[in-house]
């Protein structure tokens, strides 16, 4: 009888059939390591076999069809000095790689980058756009970062300073809406002139999705011109869309990031168009005389399409605040400005401008403020102050001082309450001295009838073209709340004479609100 082969048979079935899983574990370990988990076997996971020193990792344009060739010799000494090895070779960092090697091809090709030239990546915290420009050939790129990431990305910051010899670089980018994430762009922008060279490219990736916005943003950078401008897809959430702009340094470009209107005063200005499309959308001015102003005004505050609510503020040099006419603090800065509205989280630079000497120790209790005793004025010179309160009111009594101011010269001395001497001021030299045309100028206007002499000044002088928004209070000879049917006689100006008031100022570019 032959002995039975059914038990080897059987054993060797099963050590197969071990032997088939173990390779299926493998194989599919792997694959979740490389495709999924976005790594390679080279760094300590668990894989069995090693990238091949020689094998090229193949990038493929998305836009163009080119390919960038990264060796892997490149990652491996890319990833030794960071000692973050699976960044450099994980699906984020070949797709981002990708992106900009496709981004700086074009530019190439359009003749703002070229292999020669010195190139600079500027708030790049690994360094992906600096190893696309290696990739596709610019090997003379460095990146700054807050965090050095080398050997691609040396620490710098470029608000505070960029960390290179003026006139250095041929091109500068600044890609994931770096310029965007300043908290100075001005000094972001002041650096880029300082590095780059004359006739050298400075492109930049932002959001900009408005008009305001955009041309904010070329304001920062009036050392250069307007190379070309248009709409890309980004490639991750964080910057779906995104503005490429590519702007060409002009001269030496020093000492021309920030331009002030100065000169004589005598010199109009005309509103820019881009302003204009803003002042169509503000909510429709109340066109008949209220019967109830001091409620109809009081409620349209929520019909306000306040300027930040319509547009982005975040390109502008500083953001100033300007009360003409404040009185208390909790009039309008503490109860109004600091509480509603809307600021796109900036800090802006607050002015109390106050003659009336009630309200002035106040201030100097309130951090941030800085408080102008004196009256908004034409020009130069002592006026008087009429100071309205209900019989038996003290001067101490806060709310109250409201009044109107005239020249000394021209007072009447028919008005029978308290009148003082003060000094008015030039409002329209001081405002073209304090501000300049890249800082968002907000202003309330509450003046007792002075507006119809200081908005032909603010004209007159070119100085209206540096204010975002106003906020005005027009005084007329409006129905009395004690007395229906009764006009008050403060004010010589009708409704209709504010109307138009505020009309102008609409037809001449300037966004204004019906104030109360």
């Amino acid at each position: 009888m032959e002995p039975t082969t059914e038990k080897p048979g059987f054993l060797r079935n099963i050590l197969g059939r071990l032997l088939l899983l173990g390779v299926f574990i493998i194989v599919i370990r792997f694959a979740y390591v490389v495709t999924i988990a976005g790594k390679s076997c080279n760094v300590g996971n668990f894989c069995f076999f090693s990238l091949p020193e020689s094998l090229n990792l193949v990038i493929a344009s998305a836009r163009t069809g080119a390919l960038a060739v990264a060796t892997n010799d490149v990652i491996r000494s890319t990833a030794a000095g960071t000692g973050r090895p699976e960044l450099y070779t994980s699906k984020e960092w070949i797709k981002a790689v990708n992106f900009y090697s496709s981004v700086f091809q074009d530019l190439i090709t359009e003749g703002y980058l070229s292999p020669d030239a010195k190139a600079l990546c500027v708030e790049t915290p690994t360094g992906h756009d600096v190893f696309a420009l290696k990739e596709i050939g610019v090997s003379d790129s460095i990146g700054i970062s807050k965090k050095a990431s080398k050997p691609l990305v040396k620490a710098g910051v470029a608000q505070k300073r960029i960390p290179f010899e003026e006139n250095t670089f041929d091109f500068i980018f600044s890609g994931e809406g770096g310029l965007e994430k300043a908290q100075r762009p001005s000094d972001f922008a002041s650096e880029i002139a300082r590095t780059l060279k004359p006739e050298g490219f400075a492109v930049f990736h932002i959001k900009a999705k408005d008009t305001y916005s955009f041309n904010s943003f070329l304001d920062l950078f009036n050392f250069c011109s307007l190379a070309k401008s248009h709409n890309i897809d980004g490639f991750d959430s964080s910057m779906p869309y995104i503005r490429e702009i590519v702007l060409r340094k002009e001269g030496d470009g020093i000492g021309h990031e920030v331009e002030r209107i100065d000169g004589d005063f005598s010199g109009k200005c005309s509103v820019p168009g881009y302003k204009q499309d803003i002042v169509r959308n503000a909510e429709p001015l109340i066109e008949q005389e209220p019967l109830k102003p001091w409620i109809t005004l009081k409620r349209n505050i929520k019909n306000i399409k306040y300027l930040p609510s319509t547009v982005d503020i975040g390109f502008k040099r500083r953001y100033v605040y300007v009360d003409v006419g404040s009185r208390s603090y909790g009039s309008s800065i503490g109860s109004w400005f600091r509480k509603q509205y809307p600021k796109q989280n900036k800090t802006f630079n607050v002015y109390a401008i106050e003659a009336d000497k009630t309200f002035h120790q106040e201030y100097g209790l309130k951090k941030g403020i800085t408080l102008l005793p004196y009256a908004a004025w034409v020009r130069n010179e002592t006026l008087t102050f009429e100071i309205h309160r209900d019989p038996g009111e003290q001067v101490e009594v806060k709310g109250r001082g409201m009044g109107r101011i005239q020249p000394l010269q021209q007072s009447s001395g028919d008005f029978d309450g308290e009148v003082e001497q003060i000094q008015g001021f030039d409002f329209a030299h001081w405002l073209k001295n304090t501000v300049s045309k890249n800082d968002l100028v907000v202003m309330k206007i509450d003046v007792e009838g002075t507006e119809f002499d200081l908005i032909p000044r603010l004209f007159e002088t070119g100085a209206i073209c540096l204010v975002d928004e106003i906020f005005l209070e027009c005084h007329y000879n409006r129905w009395q709340r004690c007395c229906p049917g009764q006009r008050s006689s403060k004010y010589e100006k009708t409704y209709d004479q504010c109307l138009q008031l505020f009309r102008s100022l609409r037809q001449s570019g300037v966004l204004v609100h019906q104030w109360w």
